[in-house]
């Protein structure tokens, strides 16, 4: 009698080794985009912190009434609101225009410039932002457009 070789039969052994080495690449291939993708939100994450604390203190800058102009302020943010990282702040408050003819007490437009940064692993990221806000001359303020030091 004979025997008739059946074709569905099962997989060889040679087959199944194919299948798993494809499948072994396919995955190592999936699990480095998933570790480059991991790497790109933690960035982004700690970016869009950043971004957030910034506008927060370009608040407080346009918002607070005396505020030094021409005098650099830094100052760093609380670890727990920087997710952990060490974060601070730099600013400058310039005079930006004011009337002609102004006097002290007169009206003028200020501008602020921010600048935030944050060490993620070790590396300095930095962004900056600009504003404007309303501001009241000051004798030294004229003092200082008369030596020609502001405007």
């Amino acid at each position: 009698m004979k025997r008739r070789r059946n074709s569905e039969a099962g997989f060889t052994l040679l087959e199944v080794l194919v299948a798993t080495m494809i499948l072994a690449i396919a995955v190592a291939g999936l699990m480095s985009n998933l570790t480059q993708s991991l790497s790109n939100l933690a960035r982004l994450t700690d970016h869009d912190r950043g971004v957030m604390l910034g506008r927060q203190k370009m608040d407080e800058l346009i918002t607070a009434v005396k505020l030094p102009r021409n005098q650099e302020m830094a100052g760093q943010f609380d670890p727990a609101m920087a997710g952990g990282l060490e974060a601070g702040w730099k600013a400058r408050v310039t005079l930006l225009d004011m009337p002609p003819g102004a006097g002290p007490g007169a009206l003028a437009i200020d501008r602020v410039d921010l600048q935030v940064w944050w060490k993620p692993e070790g590396k300095l990221r930095t962004f900056e932002l600009e504003g404007v806000r309303k501001g009241v001359l000051t004798p030294a303020d004229l003092a200082a457009m008369g030596a020609g030091v502001a405007r």
